[in-house]
């Protein structure tokens, strides 16, 4: 029992590690395709976490994944969308309301992309081949992160985000938004299915040695 507990918060510490080494090692966490949208895969670990290691931990690792998230775009803000998660910068305008919502899209859907995937990979385990429950799981966690996060922009900071986008928005900045998830998102949710469930599928069998 406690060699189990200490492996799982060494994997816990080790997917940590990538989380940060990801975040602030330029061009691998974050890829920027163009000055607004930056295609991540940082939320794999968070994602094999949540898989491998249970809800609680992939929830933990997804607010460590937030928390990168306000480090980077509060401290070396590199892209136009930096101020949606950017707190200091809205308190220094003025607009207190506008902390609090970066703050939400800081954390609420990184953690929750911690969360769903285990239970989806429960879920489906059983019912489906395993290779294509740790797939569904990898799609679920990235399409929750993705999602949420352009969602919450959209409530939260439409007129600032219609404003940034200029002529982009000029069908509606929720058409850019749905535009984005299935272009953007969906690739990320392909790439991060396919690493998810391969390094995941490698870590529950020495589990299971165990």
């Amino acid at each position: 029992m406690k060699n189990s507990a200490l492996s799982e918060y060494v994997k816990t510490a080790l997917l940590t590690a990538i989380i940060f080494l990801l975040t602030f090692v330029p061009n691998i966490g974050y890829i920027p395709i163009n000055p607004v949208i930056n295609v991540t895969i940082i939320h794999v670990p968070v994602i094999i976490g949540s898989i491998v290691l249970g809800s609680k931990k992939g929830a933990f690792l997804g607010f460590m994944f937030g928390i990168t998230s306000f480090i980077k775009n509060t401290f070396f803000s590199t892209s136009a969308m930096s101020f949606v998660f950017n707190p200091l910068f809205h308190i220094s305008t003025g607009y207190y309301a506008g902390a609090l919502y970066a703050l939400v899209i800081c954390f609420v859907p990184r953690i929750l992309a911690g969360v769903f995937p285990y239970y989806v990979y429960t879920a489906l385990k059983k019912k489906i081949t395993n290779v294509g429950a740790l797939l569904t799981a990898g799609v679920a966690g990235s399409m929750t992160n993705t999602i949420l996060v352009m969602g919450l922009i959209g409530i939260l900071f439409k007129n600032e985000y219609t404003q940034m986008l200029g002529e982009k928005a000029a069908n509606g900045v929720f058409a850019f938004i749905g535009a984005t998830i299935l272009t953007n998102g969906l690739a990320e949710a392909a790439v991060a299915a396919i690493l998810s469930a391969t390094v995941a599928k490698a870590l529950l069998v020495m589990k299971k040695r165990s």
